[in-house]
């Protein structure tokens, strides 16, 4: 039985009720940008950012305004509570408990490879899967990390997922792959098929069978909408759709429901050659076999994406971070506009419409844009996953000002820090962005060598 969590429906909305609404801020930077504005473009946010000392390690890991501190904590096979090393490749997280000043957070570990499962068998799913989730324990009034231990473990390339208003992370795989498989010519032969999506409690042990009915897909993120209780997917692939799951029985997605792709009229295509501020009204339509791998003839781990494109559905790019506010439902497109460097789009759940509210000029501005996340004052953090070195964390103000609040400055070429490869590790993505419910702490990941971050400082600002 799951222990009850105090992220419940009515806080939640609380929780979104507070947070900006997304589209206007993106709207204001695009409109700057067409403005040729420079100057407006940006904001020099909390200040120049330079390198911090971690309070865990004494290393300079990350670069930071002035004022802000950070702690280290579940590096790559630091141990945990019980005693398994921490899982690596670090990727999508979100805080699914905060009580009483104890925060925890569920983390998601985008591990393909073929192995031994890193927790017990009662939350295993395949035993030969090596990647899964960690849960995090940190203490907001002491300011330390308490502990971490597995939260679900069997399952394959956990990249991004969604808290749901009930206070459960849902974990996604990105892979369909299962028994006897092959991808770009590496084998993979697990024990059960992947491409799924997991409920993971903060609390208690998780249940490890997968919520089928939700579809078999490179799985990316979820968001669900607390007033309706239909939960968002987003797909990574370069041909993608965005999906919709109308659950049978409210808040138990367990018992089945149904899965649509959304069709935008008059456009099959929406990765490029748009205008900012394009408007599409919008439709639904069915996915008749969730479960359908590939498509016909082929081995294109594609069969979900193309029934619905089949049948009406739409083609975006690469769809990745997806997130609530104020009744809207908010998607990032990484590799999506006409510079391949990103889109933001806002799907209106009311008026049915989808409008295109950001689409960056160039890798200077944004960098393919990845997992996102809304801070209780307003502001909104943006995770890079692009080809800029060093990787950066975005800040995007209500105003729609853009700044830059953090760097990853990993570099261990000449100074060795326990078992990880002596290289420079300053182009690794950053991801899980996460905020306490108070606002007080930002926790991120970077992905390589794996490594999550509590951040706190000057927020009073009110920028992020």
């Amino acid at each position: 039985m799951r222990a009850e969590s105090p992220l419940h429906r009515r806080s939640f909305l609380r929780w979104s009720a507070a947070s900006v609404a997304i589209g206007p801020a993106f709207q204001s930077l695009a409109a700057r940008i067409a403005r040729a504005d420079p100057a407006g473009l940006c904001s020099r946010g909390y200040g120049p950012l330079a390198p911090v000392k971690d309070r865990e390690t004494g290393l300079e890991l990350i670069q930071l305004p002035e004022g802000f501190r950070y702690s280290s904590f579940g590096w790559t096979n630091e141990p945990q509570f019980d005693g398994s090393p921490t899982p690596g490749a670090h990727d999508g997280m979100a805080v699914t408990h905060d009580q009483d000043g104890i925060v925890i957070m569920t983390r998601n570990h985008e591990i393909a490879a073929v192995g031994q499962a890193f927790g017990k068998p009662a939350i295993t799913y395949d035993a030969r899967a090596r990647g899964g989730c960690t849960n995090l324990m940190f203490d907001t009034k002491t300011g330390t990390w308490v502990k971490g231990w597995p939260g679900i473990s069997g399952t394959v390339r956990n990249c991004a997922g969604g808290a749901t208003p009930w206070g459960t992370w849902l974990t996604c795989e990105e892979t369909t792959l299962g028994p006897r498989d092959e991808y770009e010519g590496q084998a993979f032969d697990y024990a059960e098929t992947h491409g799924w999506i997991f409920e993971v409690p903060p609390l208690g042990d998780a249940d490890p069978r997968p919520l089928k009915s939700m579809g078999r897909m490179w799985h990316e993120a979820v968001v669900l909408d607390p007033e309706t209780g239909i939960a968002y997917e987003t797909e990574d692939r370069d041909d993608a759709g965005f999906y919709r799951f109308l659950p049978a029985t409210p808040q138990k997605l367990a018992e089945g429901g149904r899965l649509q792709m959304l069709g935008a009229r008059g456009k099959k295509v929406l990765k490029k050659g748009l205008r900012v501020g394009a408007v599409f009204d919008v439709d639904w339509v069915d996915i008749e076999d969730p479960m359908r791998t590939d498509s016909p003839n082929s081995r294109d781990h594609q069969g979900v994406y193309h029934q619905g494109r089949l049948a009406g559905g739409s083609t975006f790019a690469r769809l990745e971070g997806v997130c609530y506010g104020r009744g809207k439902i908010y998607i990032t497109a990484t590799s999506g506009g006409d510079a391949e460097r990103g889109q933001v789009w806002e799907f209106d759940p009311r008026g049915q419409t989808l409008t295109l509210v950001f689409e960056s000029p160039g890798e200077r501005v944004l960098d393919m844009p990845d997992n996102m996340c809304i801070s209780p004052r307003g502001g909104i953090v943006l995770c890079e996953d692009g080809v800029s070195t060093p990787q950066r964390l975005h800040g995007l103000t209500e105003g729609g000002k853009l700044f830059t609040f953090a760097a990853n400055n990993i570099d261990f070429t000449d100074t060795p820090f326990r078992s990880f490869a002596q290289k420079d590790y300053r182009s690794a993505e950053w991801c899980g962005a996460t905020f306490s419910h108070d606002g007080q702490w930002l926790f991120v990941n970077l992905q390589s060598p794996g490594v999550t971050f509590a951040i706190t400082g000057p927020w009073e600002k009110g920028l992020i």
